[in-house]
């Protein structure tokens, strides 16, 4: 027992050895990276004790104080406050010749001043033993507090010149937090800017769901309170200092993920905030500067610039349309200086907003992964509101040397959408009716007819493979099919208009040959063999007599099982089957009265009127 308050003494006399040769003493309580940080932390504890300061350190950190005391004050404020779990269990005292120039309480200067009284300790609150308290060391004075710096990358301690000994430790005293009046106090000084952060960042969260407006009203009160029950932590309604910096530290991290900054471009003279950790500058490939993807982002941007007027303008509106990248649900806006497109499907949300200044048009596309909604809504927000053209820079027509990939399904490299499949039909009345082949628009998402007409299948016979098409919008047709009554004569010339490449082609192509007999190969009456070489686009296609009257629809071809056909064998639906179907369906056909043959070009001509490309999406 001698041996161990022998120890005691040991170190009770070094440190008063210590204070001996100071002329003040501080009780050192926290430390902290930057000035902002440390004035907020003293801030606090100046709420709570009287005689707090605070002094940058010669290692660039900021340290907050308590006194200056004369070094028997100083035991005995820094023993009571411990026992009272008021400040962390690391603190120390630390003469004047650690700090470097005062911060707190601004323009004053404690190192030459007294010291200070110490504060009464309330009655009835004890103290701890002198042996754990001087168990805890004292640390360098220039380093920060224990409690707050990284142990695996800090310096380790000096060693204490007097030997110690060793102590049991009490469990460490929690930092003191803020009670919701002090913390209603310090959230009275935050400006409103600082509030509507707070806010943006509760909404980011799922906890807010009110307006941005810096009012901290039930809402977003309620959104805290949720925020901090999330938290583990009182559910008070009000964020404490710590509290509000730990939110804002996680949606800081968010952002930093996006690495969101300002790029200007000066050859496509645009300039806005991009997410630069997620998307890197590619080539230019005129309308678009291409941003393509990097970090497996799978995040996309272009830039759009060109010269031109109103009509360039509605004609990138249309074009942007026909892309992979522009998702056909989602909504559309046209005006006549301005435009905007959204789309989504299972694998991007696509957002493209353009706008017409001063004979350019300008505006960018920003392509996000489906599934990111909150961080996607972040981008945009930015690019939104930093979207500034620069005035009289334009990407040029043409860039580059011409040797960039040309295809026609790539507009300035970029991929065309196509459908599932495109087979023919045509016209059967003056209201747009298409009749098509049922195999065309089996299992379709969306059928269109010219790709810019949505329809829908009014009826089907997958047995005849006839099916009757209706487009959402009234068409008036160029002309329309005028069936023939009767069989023409055997080994007549016939001709079928169809869609032979599948819309390669912007108009349909007539392949001739002939009626080679009135019936199918097993003498069925609802079908003509044709001895004609057709192609799998041109199923669906109206199939003409020399008269231009329609003598039956063209049939997708159909090898017997385990039989090929030969190349020039195909087979249309008869006329007549043709017209009890569409009488089924409501449709009264109109018959032909055609007479003498037509010329070549005169049947392209009809053929062009009443021939469709009826495609499938999905």
């Amino acid at each position: 027992m001698k041996q161990v308050y022998s120890a005691i003494l040991a170190v009770v006399f070094g440190l008063w050895a210590m204070a001996a040769t100071a002329q003040t003493v501080w009780v050192q309580v926290e430390a902290e990276p930057n000035l902002t940080q440390a004035q907020e932390r003293a801030r606090v504890y100046a709420e709570i004790f009287p005689d707090v300061g605070g002094f940058q350190l010669s290692s660039g950190w900021y340290a907050i104080t308590m006194g200056p005391y004369t070094e028997e004050d100083a035991i005995s404020r820094i023993r009571s406050l411990l026992a009272r779990g008021e400040i962390p269990s690391d603190a120390f005292l630390v003469d004047s010749s650690a700090y470097g120039p005062q911060f707190w309480p601004v323009g004053a200067d404690s190192r030459s001043g007294p010291t200070v009284a110490l504060p009464e300790t309330p009655e009835g609150e004890g103290g701890t033993d002198l042996g754990q308290l001087l168990s805890q060391g004292t640390a360098q004075p220039d380093a920060p507090a224990a409690s707050e710096v990284d142990t695996a990358s800090a310096e380790p301690a000096a060693e204490p010149e007097a030997e110690t000994v060793a102590v049991e430790p009490e469990p460490e005293p929690v930092i003191p937090e803020e009670t919701r009046r002090e913390a209603l106090r310090s959230e009275s000084r935050l400006s409103r800017e600082e509030k509507s952060e707070l806010q943006i960042a509760l909404q980011w969260f799922g906890f807010y769901e009110g307006r941005i407006d810096a009012s901290f009203g039930p809402g977003t009160r309620g959104s805290m309170a949720a925020w901090q029950e999330s938290k583990d932590y009182e559910q008070t309604g009000v964020l404490t200092t710590r509290q509000r910096a730990e939110l804002l530290g996680d949606y800081s991290a968010v952002l930093a993920s996006l690495g969101l900054a300002t790029q200007r471009d000066e050859v496509a003279g645009i300039e806005l905030d991009m997410p630069l950790a997620m998307v890197e500058f590619d080539r230019y490939d005129p309308p678009f500067a291409h941003y393509t993807a990097i970090n497996d982002s799978g995040v996309t941007v272009l830039l759009i610039s060109q010269t031109g007027n109103e009509a360039s303008l509605l004609g990138l509106y249309d074009i942007m349309q026909t892309l992979e990248i522009v998702p056909l649900e989602g909504e559309r806006e046209r005006r006549s200086n301005r435009f905007t497109l959204t789309g989504e499907n299972d694998e991007i949300v696509s957002y493209t907003y353009a706008t017409l200044t001063d004979g350019t048009v300008k505006g960018f596309t920003l392509i996000w992964p489906t599934g990111d909604e909150q961080r996607r809504q972040v981008v945009l927000k930015a690019m939104r509101d930093s979207f500034s053209p620069i005035e009289g820079a334009v990407l040029p027509e043409a860039f580059g040397d011409g040797t960039l990939e040309q295809s026609v399904d790539l507009i300035s490299g970029l991929q065309i959408r196509r459908p599932e499949s495109s087979r023919s039909g045509f016209y059967i009345n003056s209201r747009g009716a298409v009749l098509t082949t049922a195999a065309a628009v089996q299992s379709c998402g969306r059928i269109t007819i010219d790709e810019a007409y949505e329809a829908e299948v009014v009826a089907s016979d997958a047995e005849l493979g006839l099916a009757l098409l209706r487009p959402a919008e009234t068409l008036a047709p160029l002309d329309y099919a005028r069936f023939l009554a009767a069989n023409p004569r055997l080994q007549s010339e016939v001709a079928v208009a169809g869609y032979s490449f599948e819309g390669m082609l912007t108009a349909p192509t007539l392949t001739f040959g002939k009626l080679a007999d009135v019936r199918g190969l097993q003498g069925e009456e609802t079908m003509k063999r044709l001895a004609l070489a057709a192609s799998p686009g041109d199923a669906g296609g109206p199939v003409f007599d020399s008269t231009g009257s329609v003598m039956g629809m063209l049939l997708p071809k159909e090898s017997p099982a385990g039989k090929q056909l030969p190349a020039d064998v195909s087979f249309a639906a008869n006329s007549l089957v043709i017209a009890e179907f569409l009488s089924n369906a409501g449709i009264a056909p109109s018959a032909s009265d055609r007479s003498g043959e037509l010329s070549a070009e005169d049947l392209t001509k009809l053929a062009t009127n009443m021939t469709v490309l009826v495609s499938c999406w999905n």
